[in-house]
């Protein structure tokens, strides 16, 4: 393997993660260009706002609060109303001790009703964190609106021994009310209602119009947003399963919190990303970004970064702002998978892009091949390979990697991945001056797609 010159070698180690930067093209320079502009802005000053309950989510004039879960078993960096840390307390408590009482009903399957941001975290959380064989539930996820998904999935099950999780921050979404119909109708009017169903949402007064009350109801502030709820009780069917062990995952990414506001050498991280990522998008014709795992127990982990990046910064450039390009193009998946699939266009290919790779410290020993495949896979899609090859053997290289490895696949180090990968989107959309708490976009495919309903008489 042929390696060019990293010029901008970047290192950083602590008891959570291990990165490395390997980027062909970025350098010294261009990070200290973009440093004056993160300096012009204030950035250090937006994080303060983020932690507070200033309105920094200015289009629906309202506070981003999805930190305060973190900060109420974590550091309490946040300086918010002490009501709101009672409030995260007691609603994660009321989670945790749902689990016995759903025993003691003879429940089996718990069906979560949800899409987006209440699907794809409680979703990532089931599947990193516990093992199938050794859950107290079979767990089914519905997303809707497909009829035939419900027929599959839920038809086949005992009525008495199953109970419905109905996720949705506005109790609005077209997609989970049909599903909620759908599954009342199937439960019919034998079984009692508050026995086989609970909700969690924002907005518990249009959840009353749907039979739901406070003993069938569990709220959280409607300053968090949907892809950021996932600290909150809307990860109800992963808190059933991993009980204390969420507090875990909390106090992980209230760590990362703590260190944005006040370590130096995180924050040189975290940046070290960010402006590598508009770099190469702006300057370098890198609009896409590859997101690998090569951990299988984290290969939901870019389904979750997927939506949470493409809905906070997929959005028009800001006309006062140092940057055309917005948020690059996602996609991606397992490792090991990829490569023998769509890798052939990575490496060979004419598509301009870069890559994230995350591994965990353990394969090492644990998984060998699939540690040895994330390591040589980064230094291939960053270098390339031509050395004693011939022409139609080439590798191009010429990708920058974030190579990320985790020290240990537990909750705590997921909320600190997870935490960290929030503080990215959210300092990239300050330097991009843009609102990453919004998505009008979505708001749209909704509209329309009600409007052609109306018309058609649906």
């Amino acid at each position: 393997m042929t390696q060019s010159s990293n010029n901008y070698p970047y290192v950083y180690e602590d008891e959570c993660i291990s990165y490395k930067s390997l980027f062909p093209s970025f350098s010294k320079k261009d990070f200290d260009k973009l440093d004056e502009i993160y300096n012009q802005l204030d950035i250090d000053g937006e994080i303060k706002k983020l932690f507070s309950e200033y309105k920094i989510n200015t289009t629906e004039d309202q506070a981003a609060l999805h930190h305060v879960y973190r900060s109420t078993y974590g550091h309490n960096i946040s300086s918010v109303h002490e009501n709101y840390y009672e409030v995260a307390k007691s609603s994660i408590s009321e989670c945790i001790k749902l689990k016995e009482k759903l025993i003691q009903k003879g429940i089996k399957n718990i069906v979560t009703i949800g899409i987006g941001g209440s699907f794809e975290g409680p979703k990532l959380l089931l599947e990193t964190l516990t093992q199938k064989h050794d859950r107290s539930f079979n767990h089914i996820f519905l997303t809707g609106p497909d009829t035939h998904e419900f027929a599959e999935e839920i038809t086949p099950l005992n009525k008495n021994e199953t109970f419905f999780i109905v996720s949705s921050k506005s109790f609005s979404t077209d997609e989970t009310m049909q599903s909620l119909g759908l599954a009342r109708a199937w439960v019919g009017d034998d079984l009692e209602f508050k026995d086989h169903f609970i909700c969690v949402t924002s907005q518990i007064e249009k959840a009353k119009n749907f039979d739901f009350d406070e003993t069938t109801a569990i709220q959280f502030p409607n300053e968090i947003g949907g892809r950021y709820s996932m600290w909150s009780p809307i990860s109800l069917a992963a808190i059933l399963e991993l009980e204390e062990q969420f507090i875990d995952f909390l106090k992980g990414g209230s760590l990362a919190d703590k260190k944005l506001n006040s370590n130096t050498d995180y924050k040189q991280f975290i940046k070290t990303i960010i402006f590598s990522d508009l770099w190469h998008s702006n300057f370098d014709n890198k609009h896409t970004r590859v997101l690998l795992t090569y951990s299988w127990k984290l290969r939901y982990f870019t389904d979750y970064a997927q939506q949470l990046e493409m809905e906070s910064i997929g959005k028009g450039a800001n006309k006062n702002a140092h940057f055309n390009k917005t948020g690059q193009v996602i996609f991606g998946g397992f490792g090991s998978t990829a490569q023998h699939s769509y890798f052939q266009l990575l490496h060979q290919g004419t598509s301009s892009f870069c890559t994230d790779i995350i591994c965990v410290d353990t394969d090492k020993k644990e998984n060998e091949l699939l540690f040895a495949q994330s390591q040589a896979q980064a230094g291939l899609l960053a270098f390339g390979a031509d050395e004693n090859l011939q022409d139609h053997e080439k590798v191009n290289g010429q990708s920058p990697v974030n190579l990320i490895s985790l020290k240990e696949l537990n909750p705590f180090n997921l909320g600190y991945l997870i935490a960290s990968w929030e503080h990215r989107v959210f300092l990239t959309s300050r330097m991009l001056q843009i609102n990453p708490f919004d998505q009008y976009g979505v708001s749209a495919g909704k509209i329309f797609a009600r409007k052609y309903l109306d018309s058609n008489g649906g």
